[in-house]
């Protein structure tokens, strides 16, 4: 275990001192012994603290279009290859999107996330979304970011002009096990789509989704390929089970590995937001403060795409509680 700490403190300074770790220790601290898993965990809150503060992002999202995806990723219920027995509805209308975005600001929430399940927006779609970030930025100025799956340039270009401060696009999967969960786009496509993201000075929000069956190994292949591409924010989502998905009977992550898996993406993304998105109430439960003091520094809250999550009163006590700021 000595040794092991000694490499442990080793890396977390010379991340500290603005270098980044190799691959080969990256490996080797994603499989400390579970003896050392608290020093990895402190050491990664500790490079946290240093470079991001005292703060976490908060964010909401809403779901503005629900279902009948036409992708076939297997661990979400609004693909249109599952019977899964969701709601479904077409883009919401503005007032109820910019009632929702209202709310999030009352309730204390830094940024408003609109969120729809299709490939990609078409010319109608996008009008209509840029009409929704319009109103939402002359009724309610809440910082507006969005997740609309592939869009081109132009899009983009038009979603900064905007003012969207963040767009959202998911690896979701390591490269090597990604045909294990999608087949009707590639890596390389939504790779395309963060390239495309990056070139018109778009802030990147990207990340995945952990305990699909992936090894550990892979998904520190998930974060080496996240850092390469030095996202603003990486959303951490841990799988829950949807009935009807190919992925219903999966075996849940346990909270070691959860906490593993956030502290090594602090040490390869020292700057960026790891944010614990879906999943976290789920699996962590009372632990979740653990990953707030263990590399994260943000999180979802109020609730997911089509999944229930903490009150925003209730997260904002627990980050009060553990002497950070919101």
């Amino acid at each position: 275990m000595t040794n092991e700490s000694d490499f442990i403190i080793s890396c977390r300074d010379k991340v500290l001192s603005g270098h980044r770790i190799s691959e080969q220790e990256s490996e080797r601290l994603i499989n400390v012994s579970d003896d050392s898993l608290q020093i990895l965990s402190d050491a990664a809150n500790e490079i946290t603290r240093k470079l991001c503060g005292d703060t976490v992002d908060v964010e909401a999202l809403i779901n503005a279009k629900k279902g009948k995806c036409q992708e076939d990723c297997s661990f979400c219920s609004q693909s249109a290859f599952f019977k899964t027995g969701i709601d479904t509805y077409k883009l919401l209308p503005p007032e109820t999107i910019v009632q929702n975005a209202m709310l999030a600001k009352e309730d204390g929430v830094k940024s408003f996330c609109l969120v729809c399940a299709w490939r990609g927006p078409t010319e109608k779609d996008f009008e209509q979304i840029s009409t929704i970030i319009e109103k939402i930025n002359h009724e309610v100025g809440i910082e507006v970011n969005c997740s609309l799956g592939f869009i081109n340039k132009d899009m983009a270009i038009k979603l900064k002009d905007l003012g969207v401060k963040r767009y959202n696009h998911n690896l979701e999967a390591p490269r090597s096990f990604f045909e294990k969960i999608c087949t009707t786009h590639t890596y390389d496509d939504r790779m395309e789509t963060n390239h495309i993201v990056k070139s018109v000075g778009l802030e990147l929000c990207c990340g995945g989704i952990i305990g699909m069956g992936e090894t550990r190994m892979q998904r520190l292949e998930l974060g080496l390929d996240l850092a390469g591409l030095s996202p603003e924010e990486c959303p951490i989502n841990m799988l829950v089970p949807q009935k009807g998905t190919p992925l219903e009977l999966q075996t849940r992550l346990s909270i070691s590995e959860i906490l593993r898996t956030i502290a090594v993406f602090r040490f390869l993304m020292p700057k960026t937001i790891l944010k614990i998105a879906g999943g976290r109430e789920v699996y962590l439960s009372n632990d979740q403060e653990k990953v707030l003091l263990g590399g994260a520094n943000g999180i979802i809250t109020g609730g997911y795409l089509t999944i229930g999550g903490n009150k925003p009163s209730d997260d904002f006590q627990m980050i009060s509680k553990i002497g950070l700021e919101a």
